[in-house]
């Protein structure tokens, strides 16, 4: 398996946040736009933190698209635990730093990587975002297809326009594991961490130019972005 990309820090926030919640403080990371369509919220994943090369690459194309970039860090992260609580845990604490991220009165798009997708998909609603974006969702563990969790997804896309980016090669789950209506934006040969073998068809600059172009474009078509950024897009999607 290759390898997390690696490559520039990405840009400074313009300001950091801490918020208190009731599993301690939260932080989040603003990059903000010159004229804001509305606010993208992303919660990292149970193994890493906001320096996931997909969050980084997002924080740095959309600003441009008029699109505020919120990287938000649990509170387990902020304390520098190792280990991310339990599912209703995360779920809490991002309920509680929300008033934070639509202070702005903007529109906010609740998202994540991984277990951070799935908070977005089970919280969206209740929240009021105004879509969904699923990066890398987790649909079962690796190895473990019967362990589906495509209902926190599917559920979400009911209710909520919602954009899925998937790696071809994500072993908790391919494209083609997707339910039928629901297949993502594949980001072809690329793993969870949407890392590519040195030997791919696709540059790792390229794979992550899939994703940001597929993002913004997505953005566009519900009227929450200007337009594309530049990059190569992918399938614009609505509902799942």
């Amino acid at each position: 398996m290759p390898p997390a990309p690696s490559g520039p820090a990405g840009p400074a926030p313009g300001r950091v946040q801490d918020v208190d919640t009731p599993a301690g403080p939260a932080r989040i990371s603003w990059y903000g736009a010159a004229r804001p369509h509305s606010v993208l919220a992303l919660g990292h994943g149970a193994g890493g933190g906001i320096e996931a090369a997909d969050l980084v690459a997002l924080a740095a194309a959309l600003p441009a698209a008029g699109v505020e970039v919120a990287l938000v860090e649990q509170p387990w992260r902020v304390a520098g635990r190792k280990l991310a609580p339990a599912p209703a845990a995360l779920d809490t604490a991002w309920t509680a730093l929300w008033p934070a991220l639509a202070a702005p009165g903007l529109p906010v798009v609740a998202g994540g990587r991984s277990a951070g997708a799935r908070v977005a998909c089970r919280t969206a609603e209740a929240l009021g975002a105004a879509a969904v974006l699923a990066l890398a969702f987790p649909l079962h563990p690796p190895g473990r297809p019967a362990s589906s969790r495509a209902a926190e997804l599917t559920w979400a896309a009911a209710v909520l326009p919602l954009l899925a980016v998937q790696g071809g090669k994500d072993p908790f789950g391919t494209p083609g594991e997707f339910p039928p209506g629901h297949r993502p934006v594949e980001v072809p040969e690329a793993n969870h961490s949407f890392a590519v073998a040195k030997r791919a068809a696709l540059t790792q600059e390229a794979a992550l130019a899939v994703l940001t172009g597929a993002v913004a474009d997505w953005l566009a078509s519900l009227g929450h972005a200007t337009g594309p950024t530049g990059g190569r897009t992918g399938t614009r999607r609505g509902r799942g």
